[in-house]
């Protein structure tokens, strides 16, 4: 008996070490999870900046939502060209002629191929040093040791073959949060009851109510007298979608239409004769909650999500007339047709460092907690959930007006938990905020910050909660992004830079203006510094008093710098002088620091100089960011405060 227990132990080893053995062993400085929006926008991003990193992606394509799942028209963003959203922007007009050549449907200002999009993004990783792809990995599980998350292993879907790959710093970029899900860390799902957020939106309590999903189709024109007719769906009943457009209107119980026929197909019209199909108001979303489900279980409940858009496309075809229009034949490798992906608008939402709530879009400014000090991406849209198709749903929420915003740094990083960077629509944010988030444009840049975050913390060797918010911020600037959402002061203005980081700081706040689909937050740089304003912004770095004077001059502001300078010993006791940034400033002597301004005052090309002349706000910005640089001088927290 000893014997046979004996061998049976020696079987079971031999079959473990075999197991092991089978598996392959990665180590490297940064492993995204998931190649979506984010993943690879984080992934191009932490590979630019030295750190070796893997993007571990179960599809062939690159981009998630923008590319694989169809919704390839930018919904927000055109007046904020940050980062590389603006670079995979600039890439899509050298591919098709321009700005105007892309502007082809009314939902979008950019509207492109998703293969174009694909072929992009895989362009752009072929450029880049220190990234390697891993096409077809099915994610598994997370590596954890002693609660600190390790790596993550793997599964190729075509091979079998099982993958672990260790890392400095896991970023989940999945669609769901599935990292973040299997390494326990906290996280919600659904919409928050008012009492939790305060926010005065949903009124009701929580629930696990979450957005509508689509399964987008790519339609092709084929061309006039060609009949692309699908077969007739099971179930089909053209009353499902009545009140999609003002040509099949016959139940008035349902919203009257604005749009006929041909509209809504060109608000998603393509280059090229092409139609994204991705119409929310009785169309082809569909309510299916599978974000706690086995993936094999998704997949089951997807094919209803693919049944929706297959009788919608019927209904566009056999009901609408539109014969010539049929499923794309030169877009997607699947044998249907059909995208890689659905349209996830809603994830798990981890418990971050901080959470984003309505309060900090609607008023950024005037709240306790200044998280716009702490910015890494910006937005424009408005704030929309797609709930039509769940009558258990809040109908509210469409396009909750709010001024453009910056979006925190502490929402990509867990609360208490080390080794995570979160991405993708699983950041902390609220269930409103979401509505915005959730948006492709914002969600590279996520990606772009959380490749930024990763890549310094895994180069450091730290904790991504221990990388300095401001380094992480001057990373990103150095990379054209914006960390706050100025629309009067644009990337192609020369001191874009300067005005970036002053308005970080929030001695200069701006004003956000909710203007619709494209909302705006203005600095107003040709606006005069009011006194009574900077006394109060400028106290946390240094006080002044009020006084009679409404407006800054130019002699005021130098004295200020002087006392500034000496306040933060950037003059020592030998006199020596010590510079706050590149420049070597005389800050003891007044009468040659005005004249090393005055020629800076060239340089900068302001114009007009004169002692006694009121400051703009402009001018302010650039003068004290050259000088006294108060962005790098004080650090800030992920609460946004300053640290002494």
């Amino acid at each position: 008996m000893r014997y046979k227990k004996f061998w049976m132990q020696v079987l079971l080893l031999t079959i473990v070490l075999q197991q092991t053995n089978a598996q392959k062993i990665y180590r490297t400085d940064v492993l995204v999870v998931g190649a979506s929006a984010s993943g690879i926008a984080a992934g191009i991003q932490s590979a630019r900046m030295g750190a070796a990193t893997i993007v571990a992606e179960p599809s062939t394509w690159l981009g998630g939502m923008i590319t694989a799942a169809g919704v390839c028209a930018f919904d927000g963003n055109h007046n904020l060209p940050s980062g590389i959203f603006g670079e995979f922007r600039s890439a899509l007009y050298k591919v098709y002629g321009g700005p105007s050549k892309v502007a082809t449907g009314w939902v979008s200002n950019t509207l492109f191929e998703p293969h174009v999009g694909d072929s992009i993004f895989k362009t752009m990783v072929a450029s880049t040093q220190h990234l390697t792809i891993q096409y077809q990995w099915q994610f598994q599980k997370t590596i954890l040791e002693n609660g600190v998350i390790k790596g993550a292993a793997f599964t190729q879907t075509i091979t079998g073959e099982k993958s672990i790959v260790y890392a400095k710093q896991v970023i989940d970029a999945t669609e769901l949060g599935d990292v973040l899900a299997s390494a326990g860390i906290p996280y919600d799902l659904g919409m928050e009851s008012n009492e939790i957020t305060k926010e005065n939106v949903h009124k009701g309590p929580s629930n696990d109510i979450v957005q509508d999903i689509t399964y987008v189709a790519i339609l092709k024109d084929y061309g006039m007298g060609k009949d692309c007719t699908i077969v007739k769906p099971l179930n089909y009943n053209p009353d499902e979608f009545d009140a999609a457009c003002t040509n099949y209107y016959f139940n008035l119980l349902r919203p009257k239409p604005s749009v006929d026929a041909e509209k809504m197909l060109n608000y998603g019209k393509l280059p090229n004769n092409k139609y994204m199909i991705n119409w929310p108001g009785f169309g082809n979303d569909i309510y299916l909650n599978i974000v706690e489900m086995k993936e094999e279980d998704r997949q089951k409940q997807l094919i209803k999500a693919k049944e929706q858009t297959l009788r919608f496309i019927y209904f566009i075809q056999h009901q609408l007339g539109f014969k010539h229009l049929g499923l794309a034949d030169d877009e997607y490798p699947t044998k249907d047709r059909f995208p890689l992906i659905p349209y996830h608008r809603e994830s798990r939402r981890v418990r971050g460092l901080v959470r984003m709530d309505i309060h900090h879009i609607a008023k950024p400014f005037q709240i306790a907690a200044p998280l716009y000090r702490t910015g890494i991406a910006v937005g424009d849209y408005p704030i929309d959930h797609h709930h039509k198709k769940n009558e258990e749903a809040p109908q509210h929420l469409d396009f909750y007006g709010v001024p453009s915003f910056n979006i925190p740094l502490g929402v990509l990083i867990p609360a208490n938990n080390q080794g995570l960077i979160v991405a993708e629509k699983s950041i902390s944010v609220s269930n409103v905020v979401n509505g915005t988030t959730r948006l492709q444009a914002i969600a590279l840049l996520i990606g772009q910050a959380a490749g930024t975050l990763a890549a310094t913390a895994a180069k450091e060797n730290i904790p991504a909660e221990k990388v300095s918010v401001r380094k992480v911020q001057n990373g990103l600037l150095q990379t054209n992004a914006y960390i706050m959402p100025y629309f009067d002061v644009p990337l192609s203005h020369p001191h874009f830079e300067a005005v970036q980081k002053i308005g970080a700081t929030g001695i200069l706040k701006g004003q956000g203006v909710p203007t619709g689909w494209a909302n705006r937050t203005y600095f107003h740089p040709d606006s005069l510094v009011k006194r009574n304003e900077l006394v109060n912004d400028l106290a946390p770095y240094y006080p002044i008093k009020n006084n009679q004077q409404k407006n800054i001059r130019l002699s005021e502001a130098i004295d200020l710098i002087m006392q500034m300078a000496v306040e933060n010993k950037f003059v020592d006791t030998n006199h020596l002088k010590i510079s706050a940034s590149n420049y070597k400033w005389n800050f003891q002597n007044k009468a040659l620091l005005t004249q090393q301004i005055q020629q800076a005052w060239v340089s900068w090309k302001l114009g007009y100089f004169n002692m006694n002349m009121p400051l703009t706000r402009l001018e302010f910005a650039v003068l004290f960011n050259a000088t006294i640089d108060p962005f790098n001088l004080k650090q800030v927290n992920h609460q946004g405060v300053i640290i002494e």
